[in-house]
């Protein structure tokens, strides 16, 4: 073992200084000026062969165990050194190549600004060209109005360019409409029927049509919910025509999940805003005078309570001054003329539809939304009849409006309806655990008279509330353990209301005991 020991001794001294030469000649002597010149490599080896002729006959088994136990370490060390190295050097390369993306990166940046530079001169000389072609002598128009080429400088300077061009088209205008003499909501809507009937091809029940007035009267949400092919978006596609304003029809895509995809947003390099057509609609509708609709085409393929939260908090607030939605926090001179601080006023006279169907590539509608809207379920297609002539009519809003106000000071809930209703309330949370909640009290208030005004009963109007906004939270419940409350309930509605009243809320809950 002692000659192992001897020869391991002379073989890692050797080793060492042959590795000082080969750095210093290879690598240190170039950078101090001295020729570089590698050792003789050949030679080197030739002498670590003579040290193992020379000891090895005297190893022993043990000396030759070893030295292979050496030779397997050292291989490992010097493949751990050669894997260090590749390593190093492949994060390298890799940093290198990052910088150099990084420069190109910067390279189209600067390339990207310049060329926005140019389109910026390019867009000056057409706006002095345009202004120059109009023969503007600098004179301020009246106050009040705004000169055309006054209009085409806000609509190239305005972060807001859509906007800026709905400014051009109303500011300073008169939208004013005149009434329409002795109108009833009971007469608009047999009116609104015929017209869809005779003009469109579209044909509702004039229960549909009461409820469809009576919920504009309770909420600005109406949500029309069922198969697909039973005129969902055909219905405020009518009421737009019927109204002589086309309703904006905006289709909800699958991506959609904040309020800056219905809204759009301001882009940080182009200096605009990418206006959508929904904010187009919404801010247009502040200038009109008539009846405005707005429609969500299939609103639950996105969830409805991320996009449009905004809209339902902001909808709820009992003063309809503090309706306002912020679209940008800092303020330009070029701005849209209605802004106030960046805000906009959502007008009284807008409404929002959305259509829903009930299939496995949509979401399904929460509780807060259902809450906050009027649901009308379209289970079948209408049946055709023969309708009388009846055109468009223009109508303005504040006479809609009067029309909802008369109907809640003549025909309000009776005292002894509400009693019922609260005694059916107690029944509901006692078998269901199932409350209404004070917001659905107040839309029965709003929807039941305006109901009645169009034509229709108090009992149905009771019977379409009830159905809609408390049956239909049944629908989470395990019914299959239910059956005997749900007889029961019929049974109180009886008992309550009279019998063969109720007609929607019997369906429904008849429907459940035989699907369960």
């Amino acid at each position: 073992m002692s000659a192992y020991f001897n020869y391991l001794g002379k073989l890692l001294s050797r080793f060492f200084t042959d590795l000082a030469a080969f750095f210093y000649h290879g690598i240190v002597a170039p950078w101090g000026g001295s020729k570089s010149g590698w050792p003789n490599v050949g030679y080197n080896f030739k002498m670590y062969h003579e040290y193992l002729t020379a000891y090895s006959p005297e190893f022993g088994a043990g000396g030759w165990i070893m030295w292979v136990l050496f030779l397997l370490l050292f291989i490992g060390v010097i493949g751990g050194i050669g894997y260090g190295l590749f390593w190093l050097i492949r994060r390298y390369v890799k940093f290198a190549k990052t910088e150099l993306d990084k420069d190109e990166l910067r390279r189209q940046v600067e390339r990207l600004n310049y060329e926005l530079y140019d389109m910026m001169k390019e867009r000056d000389k057409i706006l002095e060209l345009k202004m120059k072609s109009l023969g503007i002598d600098g004179k301020r128009p009246p106050e009040g109005q705004v000169s055309e080429e006054e209009q085409v400088v806000e609509e190239v300077q305005s972060r807001f360019p859509k906007l800026a061009h709905v400014d051009s088209e109303y500011y300073g205008k008169d939208t004013s409409i005149p009434e329409v003499e002795g109108l009833t909501l009971s007469q608009l809507c047999e009116n609104f029927r015929n017209f869809a009937a005779s003009q469109m091809g579209l044909y509702y029940t004039i229960d549909t049509i009461r409820q469809v007035f009576a919920g504009l009267g309770a909420s600005k949400i109406i949500i029309l919910e069922g198969i697909s092919g039973t005129g969902k978006t055909s219905m405020p596609y009518a009421l737009g025509k019927f109204f002589k304003h086309d309703a904006d029809i905006c289709s909800v895509q699958p991506n959609w999940k904040d309020r800056s995809e219905l809204l759009g947003y301001y882009n940080e390099f182009t200096k605009k805003f990418n206006e959508s057509e929904f904010l187009r609609a919404l801010y247009t509708s502040v200038y009109r005078q008539d009846t405005n609709i707005i429609v969500l085409d299939e609103m639950n393929l996105a969830r409805v309570e991320y996009y449009f939260a905004e809209f339902l908090s902001v909808l709820e607030m009992p003063n309809p001054n503090e309706w306002n939605i912020e679209l940008i926090g800092s303020r330009d001179p070029h701005d849209p003329k209605l802004f106030k601080n960046g805000k906009l006023k959502i007008p009284q006279n807008v409404f929002f539809f959305g259509t829903a169907n009930n299939d496995d590539s949509t979401f399904t509608i929460s509780d807060k939304v259902y809450d906050r809207a009027i649901c009308l379920f379209f289970d079948n297609k209408g049946i055709a009849f023969e309708a009388p002539f009846q055109g468009p009519m223009e109508i303005p809003f504040e006479q809609i409006h009067k029309l909802y106000d008369e109907a809640q000071e003549k025909y309000p809930v009776s005292e002894k309806t509400l009693e019922n209703f609260a005694a059916l309330d107690d029944f509901v949370i006692k078998k269901f655990r199932l409350a209404f909640g004070n917001r659905i009290l107040k839309q029965l208030k709003q929807f039941v008279p305006c109901f009645v005004a169009c034509g229709g009963t108090e009992l149905d109007g009771i019977d379409f509330i009830f159905t809609n906004k408390i049956l239909k939270k049944f629908e989470s419940l395990n019914i299959g353990f239910l059956k005997q409350e749900l007889k029961e309930l019929n049974a109180m509605l009886d008992k309550l209301f009279g019998a063969n009243t109720f007609p929607m809320a019997h369906a429904f809950v008849d429907r459940m005991i035989r699907m369960n």
